[in-house]
């Protein structure tokens, strides 16, 4: 039996011969997924209350599933665990930039990026030293250790941040720092994980300067093509325009990595930008990448947890905690004060934004790439890693509001933002209808007011030679004119018949006996298309934002 040749092939190994998947094992597969999201869904509420992160628990979960644990299940795949770890990586960079508001983040931008360039050399530096004189590690060994936690990680400091209201300043440093950061360290562990050492340290910052540079550029193009392309092309589906952002921006993930260029930058930059273009059903667009980065982050930690093996933990527990200390209260707070102090940065924030350098399943990732090259002691890294991430975690991270407040900083500078989307009509159990005036439609010269609608609905928007204001009660309405009308949910048919029977019979529908009745008269009646989370209207018909009623599936035929 060759079974390096047979685990290349879809199945497993039993007895020498390969047995193919089944339903049987999908429908096993598939029971556990389920159970394991949805207890990983409600330790969220635990993970909000305590103020811990939830990856902890996740990991949790993935150890008590391991051969230490419950499950008894034996993984050793740090391959896999590394590529589900890089694209769960670019789920929630993506996730992280769209979520990412470029009029915070721009008057911080120059101190964020030397947060994530300077202050990454600094504090791999400083800790790479802790690790060998103070644990007696090799110096590759500790090159590597200093790279990888020197790395914020991009979903411990969205999900905990985000959290606690702090100055605009503060948060927005913090993300940006943690979406630019996983660039520069990825090549740096990279490199020190490779076979030789490194000759001209130069030769080293030029190839990071240039793979930046590469994804930088490739990020904001796609970004930027993205968002011109969606808003200018009208996709028959609401939903089509979530799959289409995320799709964008994996794409430039893609593309960055192909031509040599950083793709987590990538990624980031092109997500920020389409998060800042005012998109389409942006609502739907937010909650579809909340929903995938949730996904990617449970499953990453999982696979974490099921690869770490606890009864090996015991000889590194201290190394892992000396080089945390290091780290924490040397390393970090060197890079800020060097990295902030040019640009006059309260000494407060900055110590706030010292304990705040959270790390997370990043690191974690990164500690696998020295096991994939095999390099020598790299089970040990690994455990170091794991060890130093979730003590100081489990320190940092409920510690931050009360550090916050400490600080005097426990409250934002600004009044929050309210609650604004676009159009949430299922929510509010209302309509928006889309109404188009053909030519020859009698509903030309009607005024606003003459249309009579019904109490509960209300004309907010005309569109007219592509400009868009809101009309008075005695605006006239033109051939071409696209109307948007919300209704409530009571008098949604009631509006819809209205505006059919204007279209057949002008102003005076109902006293000259016109009503809006189906029928196939002439080409006379507004068209439209749904709006919303409703669907398409054909032309001639009026299409309506969400629900299932007998109006809404009739809609779309032609007036009159």
């Amino acid at each position: 039996m060759y079974v390096p040749q047979a685990r290349r092939r879809t199945g497993t190994v039993h007895q020498g011969r390969i047995r193919p998947l089944t339903v049987h094992d999908l429908n096993q597969l598939l029971l556990v997924c389920s159970l394991v999201l949805l207890v990983a869904v409600a330790a969220v509420r635990i993970s909000s209350r305590s103020g811990l992160p939830s990856l902890l628990i996740y990991l949790a979960i993935g150890i008590a599933m391991g051969q230490d644990g419950l499950g008894h299940i034996r993984f050793d795949r740090p391959e896999l665990v590394q590529v589900i770890g890089y694209a769960a990586l670019v789920v929630i960079l993506a996730e992280g930039g769209l979520g990412t508001k470029w009029k915070e983040i721009r008057p911080i931008l120059p101190a964020a990026s030397a947060l994530a360039l300077v202050g990454v050399a600094v504090s791999v530096g400083v800790t790479a030293a802790g690790a060998h004189y103070l644990t007696g590690l090799e110096w590759r060994q500790a090159l590597i250790i200093g790279a990888v936690v020197s790395s914020t990680d991009a979903a411990a400091v969205f999900s905990v941040l985000r959290r606690i209201p702090l100055p605009a300043r503060v948060t927005g440093t913090l993300e940006a720092e943690s979406g630019f950061n996983d660039a520069p360290v990825v090549i740096l562990v990279v490199s020190f994980s490779m076979a030789g050492p490194i000759e001209h340290w130069y030769v080293l910052l030029g190839e990071i300067a240039l793979e930046l540079a590469i994804g930088a550029a490739i990020g904001l193009a796609v970004g930027w093509l993205g968002s011109w392309g969606l808003r200018h092309v009208a996709l028959p589906a609401s939903g089509l325009y979530p799959i289409a952002v995320m799709a964008i921006a994996v794409a430039a993930y893609a593309t960055g990595a192909m031509a040599h260029g950083s793709g987590f930058l990538a990624v980031y930059l092109a997500a920020m930008v389409m998060g800042n273009a005012r998109l389409p059903h942006w609502p739907a667009t937010r909650g579809f990448a909340d929903g995938l980065g949730w996904i990617a982050q449970i499953g990453m930690f999982v696979l974490l947890g099921l690869l770490v093996t606890p009864h090996e933990l015991g000889d590194d527990i201290l190394p892992a905690l000396i080089i945390g200390l290091v780290l924490t209260m040397v390393a970090r707070p060197l890079s800020v004060v060097l990295c902030q102090t040019p640009f006059r940065v309260p000494w407060q924030e900055q110590a706030l934004m010292s304990w705040a350098g959270l790390r997370g399943a990043v690191p974690i990732i990164l500690a696998t790439i020295p096991m994939v090259e095999h390099v020598g002691g790299s089970r040990r890294i690994f455990n170091i890693v794991f060890v130093l991430v979730v003590v100081y975690t489990l320190v940092q991270g409920p510690t931050l509001p009360w550090l916050a407040r400490l600080l005097g900083l426990g409250k934002g500078e600004e009044t929050a933002d309210l609650g604004v989307e676009s159009a949430p009509l299922e929510r509010l159990r209302g309509h928006l209808l889309s109404v188009t005036v053909p030519e020859g439609s009698r509903m030309h010269g009607v005024e606003i007011s003459e249309l009579r609608l019904p109490a509960g609905s209300a004309v907010t928007l005309v569109v007219r030679d592509g400009t868009s204001f809101v009309p008075l009660p005695t605006t006239g309405l033109r051939r071409g004119d696209e109307l948007l009308v919300v209704a409530t949910d009571p008098v949604r048919d009631a509006a819809e018949a209205r505006l059919r029977a204007v279209g057949r019979g002008g102003k005076l529908a109902g006293w000259l006996g016109t009503n809006g009745a189906g029928g196939s008269g002439g080409a006379g009646g507004p068209g439209g298309r749904g709006g919303g989370a409703g669907g398409a209207g054909g032309a001639g018909g009026v299409g309506g934002a969400g629900g299932t009623s007998k109006a809404r599936r009739r809609a779309g035929g032609p007036v009159g």
